[in-house]
């Protein structure tokens, strides 16, 4: 018995090896180019200050000691000792679209923990911006007018003009 091997040579056509040739490198530019595109996104977002954390702020309800407060949450940014004393903690959120640009703010919160005479929570307020106007997270609230402004409203009303707080430090008008 003998066996015997054909080899049939397939006549290619040079336009059918021209199009898979250009189809294969436009797929590997197509797949490369989404990492590409990545890599150039130079956009860069730059968070300093407190990082809020929800599961944080609810393991410390009203009536929590400020032992609780400062364990769950850390040290806060700032304290204030006025009528009732208050735990500051306070985050800005910028964005930079190229390394060499200024960073513009988008973000600005303050995390306020008020306390009682007898040093338990009495409120806890989460305020930014919100069209422009300060805004309590939490409760859903604007401050009402006509209410001279607080700290806390100086540093966002600061903020959103882009300079220092007005009224401290010199700031403002």
């Amino acid at each position: 018995m003998e066996m015997s091997l054909q080899v049939k040579k397939i006549n290619s056509n040079p336009v059918g090896r021209k199009v898979l040739a250009v189809g294969i490198i436009g797929a590997a530019a197509a797949v490369s180019g989404c990492n590409v595109a990545n890599t150039l996104d130079a956009r860069e977002t730059l968070t300093q200050g407190y990082v809020i954390d929800e599961q944080a702020i609810e393991l410390v309800p009203e009536g929590s000691s400020r032992e609780q407060v400062l364990l769950a949450l850390g040290t806060p940014s700032t304290t204030a000792t006025f009528d009732n004393e208050a735990f500051y903690y306070i985050s800005q959120k910028r964005v930079r679209n190229a390394a060499f640009m200024r960073p513009r703010l988008v973000d600005q919160r303050v995390l306020a923990v008020y306390f009682g005479a007898d040093e338990r929570v009495t409120k806890i307020a989460n305020y930014g911006l919100s069209d422009g106007k300060v805004f309590d997270f939490i409760a859903r609230a604007t401050p009402t007018g006509g209410k001279e402004q607080t700290f806390i409203g100086q540093i966002l009303a600061g903020a959103a003009k882009g300079g220092p707080p007005s009224g401290i430090f010199g700031g403002g008008q």
